[in-house]
């Protein structure tokens, strides 16, 4: 793993990029965030070695621009465990990310909703996590670093700053705790209800080893689900594929503004 993110860092190095500030994970559906960049660095994930394959998004690539003097990346595309059966997929992108210094990470996916305040189209900060498919990515990197506390998986100040970009930008964004489900399959009515009984707000089949492998490298996490659909059997919920895309799509919109918004906050010391 160790020579992959060596090259993928090289990589990278030699295409212009010295350093990266923020990182962001944009799910399907959502690779349209990271478009029209002005003076953007574009490298594909084919030229980048241990980088996701395969991907619905057609263009996977790492996207670095710069916002407001502040260096962003793009990844434009990830790899999930419903795919390739492989909960450290991620892992390699990461860490070539972390050598790079990037001290921010910021994850998003389309979700599913179980409350009925959060509708298709909406936005949500996630708060916290439910792994309810009980695998963890780190399952034999424990020897080389220890145990992981996840005490603070989604750190308050980068959460802090995604509420102030709301006003930054105008988009209206919720707040809630996910449920990690491993797919390909989606949630069945009873799971859907369960979920909600143990104090789940939205459902997704991302994110959450991401969070679990960049804590354990040090990088201050958040996260942000795009609303697609209603769990199943929850407000009328029959989630397809093809809905689910669509309205991760038509969420994009305001992803876009949210995440360029985001580099224009600072941290304020608090009190």
């Amino acid at each position: 793993m160790t020579e992959a993110v060596d090259q993928a860092f090289e990589i990278i190095g030699g295409r212009g990029v010295a350093s990266v500030d923020i990182a962001i994970v944009l799910g399907d559906g959502l690779g349209s965030v990271a478009d029209g960049l002005e003076n953007a660095v574009v490298i594909p994930y084919a030229d980048l070695p241990g980088f996701p394959e395969g991907l619905v998004e057609p263009d996977g690539a790492l996207v670095v621009a710069d916002h407001d003097g502040v260096t962003v990346a793009y990844m434009r595309g990830r790899a999930d465990f419903h795919r390739n059966a492989d909960a450290a997929a991620m892992a390699i992108p990461l860490e070539t990310l972390a050598m790079l210094g990037a001290q921010n990470l910021v994850l998003t996916s389309s979700v599913g909703s179980v409350r009925g305040d959060m509708h298709p189209g909406n936005l949500v900060v996630i708060t916290d996590h439910i792994n309810f498919g009980g695998i963890n990515p780190l399952i034999g990197m424990s020897a080389d670093g220890g145990l992981v506390g996840l005490t603070d998986a989604y750190d308050p100040k980068l959460f802090r700053r995604l509420k102030r970009a709301t006003l930054h930008c105008g988009v209206q964004t919720h707040e809630g705790v996910m449920m990690w489900f491993s797919g390909p399959s989606f949630e069945t009515p009873a799971e859907v209800k369960m979920a909600r009984a143990l104090g789940a707000d939205v459902l997704t089949m991302a994110m959450v080893p991401e969070v679990i492998l960049a804590r354990r490298l040090g990088i201050n996490v958040a996260a942000v689900g795009a609303v697609a659909y209603y769990g199943a059997g929850f407000s009328g919920g029959a989630p397809s594929p093809s809905v689910v895309l669509k309205q991760t799509q038509a969420a994009a919109i305001g992803m876009r503004r949210l995440l360029r918004a985001l580099p224009k906050t600072r941290e304020i010391a608090q009190p």
